[in-house]
């Protein structure tokens, strides 16, 4: 994919960044060193080798998770964002503004893919509000995640 322009961030809007230039190919890895540092059945990156990244809002703090590859996070919210290997850079999707434009083309370690990963598509699907019945508190959920782009103030926390 490519793009002028790119921004995200994460979750409490503590970090923000801009990708200027084209996004490289997008990925899933299922290692087992992917899944820990997401916290979920894989991570879902995009290289940006090919561009330049500027954080634009706050210092992204880094874990050694190998002897070649660090990963950058928020110490605030905790949203993992970098991936940073000797042949570039790469973020997590989902911290992007529009994470939806960046579809993923190849899928990595896959000795680590978790047995039923590729079943979850096929399980029943529900609306969130779907639950009201058995859990009315989601009717009164007022999230304090940052909006899914740039802004000049938002409330302290």
């Amino acid at each position: 994919m490519s793009g002028e322009h790119q921004s995200g961030g994460c979750q409490c809007g503590a970090l923000r960044f801009r990708v200027d230039g084209p996004l490289g190919d997008a990925s899933v890895c299922h290692c087992r060193m992917c899944q820990k540092a997401f916290g979920g059945f894989y991570a879902p990156l995009v290289s940006v080798r090919d561009a330049t990244l500027t954080w634009t809002r706050g210092t992204l703090k880094h874990f050694q998770s190998s002897n070649a590859v660090r990963r950058g996070f928020c110490t605030n919210c905790g949203t993992p964002l970098t991936y940073e290997a000797p042949d570039g850079i790469a973020v997590a999707i989902g911290a992007f503004d529009h994470p939806e434009a960046i579809v993923p083309i190849v899928q990595f370690g896959v000795e680590g893919k978790l047995p039923y990963a590729d079943a979850i598509a096929a399980l029943p699907q529900k609306d969130t509000l779907a639950e009201v019945a058995t859990a009315p508190f989601l009717v009164d959920i007022v999230s304090y995640q940052h909006p899914d782009y740039d802004t000049t103030t938002w409330p302290e926390k």
